[in-house]
């Protein structure tokens, strides 16, 4: 997609949500791939990487604020959800930070005078939600802290690659309150109860190295290769059917969240379903050819 029909884009999205836009940098590069122009909106950066520019990577931007999750920021990380979604030339997704924060929390100042009744009225967080209906594989690249609603946004990713100053973790009972974006749920389903209880009970932070011992993070790295090695998990996931892709993820997320049995019959038909599939057939007989396959995403 061509960086001005992009920005197109995003202006438009921003602009049915009052959200406050910025320029569009030209000939942006990340790492040593060529990217596309970047979005630079208020609190997020959004490029293009990996060789055939089909890695989507949204920056979280607040420096000030440690990457801290404002209303504005999750409606942008929103917008550009939908953007990239929208691009049959983006196969995978990163959200990343910077090397000092992915996100240290919520904004606490902002939500710190809220009452019941606006949280239920409003629906408060819904819309956080977005990042794990988005139908691409989505990786968090995490790098320093990542607590609070820092830490749900990376378990709302598909895969969580983190550089060695890593810090995980959900200190929300030490002001009073608890994690309300997924944090007691996610949290328990990847690391069992009794690690959950002691993360969430005591807002004890959790070092890469531990996070990944307990499965909550996939692959730790030097903090300088983090994005580098996270690109290059996208590029693979994005060398494969991008129809099947989708498939495979909806299988592993429905383990996620039913019994074995209601996932093993979603598992059968789903993999059923891929024999309707063109690119099931050009996977094969491109195996059986001894070639590497050419898929159309059909």
């Amino acid at each position: 997609m061509a960086s001005r029909t992009i920005g197109r884009l995003f202006l438009s999205k921003l602009s049915a949500n009052n959200v406050k836009t910025g320029n569009f940098a030209q000939n942006v590069r990340l790492l040593s791939s060529p990217a596309t122009a970047t979005a630079y909106l208020e609190f997020i950066k959004v490029s293009k990487a990996g060789a055939k520019s089909n890695v989507g990577v949204i920056t979280l931007n607040r420096p000030k604020a440690l990457n801290a999750l404002c209303n504005g920021l999750m409606q942008e990380v929103a917008d550009a959800l939908d953007v990239l979604e929208a691009d049959s030339s983006v196969a995978t997704i990163i959200i990343t930070g910077s090397e000092k924060a992915f996100a240290a929390g919520a904004d606490i100042k902002e939500m710190a005078n809220n009452t019941y009744s606006q949280c239920v009225s409003g629906n408060f967080l819904s819309h956080w939600n977005r990042v794990a209906r988005t139908v691409k594989p989505v990786i968090a690249a995490v790098n320093g802290y990542a607590l609070g609603g820092g830490c749900e946004l990376a378990m709302m990713c598909d895969i969580i690659y983190a550089g060695e100053n890593a810090k995980f973790g959900q200190p929300e009972i030490l002001i009073g309150t608890i994690p309300g974006a997924g944090g007691t749920q996610r949290l328990t389903k990847a690391v069992g109860k009794s690690k959950a209880m002691e993360i969430v009970l005591t807002g004890n932070q959790v070092p890469a190295q531990e996070a990944e011992k307990m499965g909550l993070v996939s692959k730790v790295f030097p903090v300088d290769k983090l994005l580098e090695e996270t690109v290059k998990l996208a590029e693979k996931i994005g060398n494969n059917s991008q129809l099947t892709t989708a498939m495979a993820k909806e299988c592993v997320n429905t383990a996620f969240e039913t019994t074995l049995e209601q996932g093993l019959h979603f598992e059968k038909r789903m993999f059923h379903g891929t024999f309707a599939t063109k690119d099931q057939k050009e996977g094969m007989t491109a195996f059986a050819e001894k070639r590497p396959p050419n898929f159309t995403n059909q």
